[in-house]
């Protein structure tokens, strides 16, 4: 494969990744803008906090796959470099979207999953598992999303992973915590939000994850 077609794949993964399907939903289906409720963000956690399972989980399933498929393809067809390349741009992309004149976007956190799962799967269920202990124990979806970031690098290099696969996660962990800095701050003053499952709390004025 050409460095030509590799870049189009990076290309393609930062256009999927500016697929802002949270807002889109929000505004198709209740007529409104996610950026103005909740944490502002568009992704599927605060699109779940705002109006339950029934949007959040579509976007959450979205925002994986649009990490998943770019990065999944790069790997099949040009190995792990290419492949990090393209979940970083797919994650660059759902931070800053194309297709919402480059303003805020998400926190990547499930972009970023699906990206891990498209080309180092066995890395992945670490960072699943570490975020469901850590959400499960205390309900705190954005320290369960820091806490998984952190452990991916640990687990690629414990995995035996390519270096570049390892340097992606370290970048991404760091990526991932300065996105939540202000979680951090509720979370060490106790100000945090606990997710709710399966009830929507409608406009939160404070965001979480």
């Amino acid at each position: 494969m050409s460095v030509g077609t590799a870049l189009l794949l990076v290309l393609a993964g930062y256009v999927a990744g500016s697929i802002p399907f949270g807002y889109w939903l929000v505004r198709l289906a209740r007529g409104e803008d996610i950026r103005r409720l909740g944490s502002g963000n568009i992704g599927g956690s605060n699109v779940w906090r705002c109006f339950g399972a029934r949007f959040g989980l579509p976007v959450v399933l979205f925002d994986l796959l649009k990490g998943f498929v770019p990065a999944f393809v790069a790997a099949q067809t040009h190995g792990s470099l290419v492949a990090v390349l393209t979940g970083a741009a797919a994650m660059l992309g759902h931070w800053r979207p194309l297709f919402m004149g480059f303003r805020r976007g998400g926190k990547m956190v499930a972009t970023c999953g699906g990206a891990v799962i498209g080309f180092a799967p066995l890395v992945a269920v670490v960072g699943v598992a570490v975020w469901a202990v850590v959400f499960l124990a205390g309900r705190y979806a954005s320290l369960a999303s820091i806490l998984a970031a952190i452990s991916l690098a640990p687990a690629a290099l414990l995995l035996d992973q390519d270096l570049s696969v390892v340097i992606f996660m370290g970048a991404a962990a760091l990526a991932i915590i300065w996105l939540h800095r202000a979680n951090i701050v509720r979370l060490a003053h106790g100000e945090e939000h606990r997710f709710q499952l399966w009830h929507g709390r409608g406009r939160k004025a404070a965001g979480s994850a």
